[in-house]
């Protein structure tokens, strides 16, 4: 029975895939098999000691620090095996040297042992340097990660006036640090799976471990860990795959791209998933309400956080019916409106051929196509067509006879309400519900209309978010949730956290403010100061 041989240095948990072999040049003959002759994959080989060890180091051209490299990996070996050998050793074995270099010869701070040719080529394309010694079935990952990213920039989708301007970027790692930098916890846990049989996508799931609920958790690993794609280009590609219900236009996944906001969702007891080569965050589980709260809510006092929140909550609605709403008092209830305003009405619709459904498709056709064409364009050529394309179509198409005037406003109107939304996906949702609302109201009237939003409705109640129903918490009704919804309560009222998610520890805050104490000490000063001196 023929023995395995012991690992020198710790490894991973897991048996190899692919084991590697003790011969250097068996190891390189499958490195090169695998990843082929590519002009950026270097294999620098050299020999170690008086006994002249052969080794080879493998590395990445463009992903690596090649002068930290250099200075602590290549030159801090070479000198570290000298002065062992000028102290007596003069003989080292290659499981000794291995030895030495990993404990006394690598002056890096990530450095680990693998014995598996599928990790060590992760590792290397993922920016690490290999080390192969002759006659040792082990390599040393070191980490030397130096390419260049974009650096730490204020998030374009999601400006605030007041607040931190700092969003995330394309590198993972900075995001992770990022986020470090505003929650201090030593139970804030950063745990990493690869996801992508080709791109191998490092995907980081944070939570705080006394807060989060293990079954949300558990759910969010189980979902993620049975995606079997080739590539993972942007957290989109995951938020398809884990949501609940694929065919609902409502977004079930909360998207940001602000450390701040992904901080507060984790404070919440939520789970935010981050991705590698994408700004973007997911956080898990989502209700609606969430998409209506901006950072920004809770920066300021909460006089402003809720008209600001009940001017998003009416421009939702106004988003969505607008059109339909109009297109039903025109064509079926013009005695709902007032006199004049019909009168008015009648005036500017004279001439247009088309009844009022068609005129509200082509505007709102006509709409969307501007915002797809400002968005694609460069940044300067973008606002101009957006703004001298909109005002010359509008003008043209009335002057035309096209299209009424009051058209030009309701489209309008609706267009600014859809921006208003914090949440992209939620106003796009929106948007394209507007469409068979419109159907129904110029089929039905505003029967028609209430009819669509019935169907809205219940379909939004059935609708969850990894077991969480996604009106919560206006059904079910908790009515102390209530407060942080389109209404802000101030800060000192919010002691409890959202039930949302389920969190462990549902205690925020505590009201240690010594003004109650202070305020009942004057009281009874004031009270002791009133009494008649000298008598009973």
């Amino acid at each position: 029975m023929v023995q395995k041989p012991q690992p020198i240095l710790k490894n991973e948990e897991n048996p190899p895939q692919l084991p590697l072999f003790a011969s250097l040049s068996e190891n390189l003959d499958k490195v090169r098999e695998i990843l082929g002759e590519s002009n950026d994959i270097v294999i620098r080989e050299f020999k170690l000691g008086t006994v002249g060890i052969k080794a080879a180091l493998l590395y990445v051209d463009g992903l690596i620090d090649k002068a930290l490299v250099c200075e602590h990996l290549l030159s801090s070996v070479m000198i570290r095996v000298r002065q062992v050998e000028a102290d007596g050793e003069r003989e080292l074995s290659a499981k000794k040297m291995l030895t030495l270099i990993n404990e006394r010869g690598i002056s890096m701070l990530e450095v680990k042992a693998s014995n598996d040719l599928d990790r060590i080529f992760l590792a290397a394309l993922s920016g690490e340097a290999i080390l192969f010694l002759d006659g040792v079935d082990q390599a040393l990952v070191v980490s030397a990660r130096g390419w260049e990213h974009r650096g730490v920039q204020e998030p374009e989708t999601q400006t605030l006036i007041r607040g931190p301007r700092v969003g995330f970027s394309e590198t993972l790692r900075v995001n992770t640090t990022l986020i470090r930098r505003q929650l201090r916890d030593p139970n804030l846990k950063l745990q990493t799976i690869y996801l992508g049989r080709r791109s191998k996508t490092e995907v980081c799931i944070a939570f705080v471990d006394t807060i989060v609920n293990p079954k949300i958790l558990e759910e969010v690993r189980k979902r993620l860990q049975a995606i079997d794609v080739d590539v993972v280009m942007e957290s989109g590609y995951l938020e398809q795959h884990i949501q609940d219900d694929w065919l609902s236009p409502f977004p079930q996944v909360h998207v940001t791209e602000r450390p701040d906001h992904v901080v507060m969702g984790l404070l919440q007891g939520k789970v935010a998933i981050l991705v590698d080569n994408t700004p973007f965050a997911l956080m898990v589980p989502a209700v609606l309400k969430d998409f209506f709260i901006s950072p920004e809510d809770y920066y300021e006092r909460w006089t402003i956080g809720t008209l600001v929140r009940v001017l998003r909550y009416g421009a939702s609605f106004m988003a969505l019916i607008l059109p339909a709403l109009y297109i039903s008092l025109v064509s079926f209830h013009p005695e709902m409106l007032p006199t004049k305003l019909t009168l008015s009405l009648a005036a500017g619709r004279e001439g247009v051929p088309y009844p009022a459904f068609v005129e509200a498709l082509v505007m709102l056709a006509a709409f969307e196509l501007l915002r797809e064409a400002g968005i694609r364009l460069p940044g300067p050529i973008g606002q101009t067509i957006g703004i001298v394309g909109g005002l010359i179509v509008g003008q043209a198409a009335v002057e035309a006879s096209l299209v009424s005037p009051l058209m030009i406003i309701v489209i309008a109107f609706t267009g600014i309400s859809s921006f208003a939304i914090p949440n992209y996906g939620l106003a796009i949702a929106l948007r394209i519900l507007t469409f068979p609302l419109m159907i129904l109201a110029a089929v039905f009237g505003l029967f028609g209309l209430v009819l669509g939003l019935f169907l809205i409705g219940s379909h939004l109640v059935a609708v969850k978010s990894f077991g969480v129903p996604i009106t919560s918490p206006f059904t079910p009704l908790k009515v102390r949730e209530l407060r942080d919804t389109i209404f802000r309560h101030s800060m000192l009222g919010m002691h409890w956290r959202p039930d949302t998610a389920k969190p462990l520890d549902k205690t925020r805050m505590q009201d240690k403010r010594p003004d109650n104490e202070l305020a009942v000490k004057e009281k009874e000063a004031s009270i002791a100061e009133s009494r008649p001196r000298g008598g009973k």
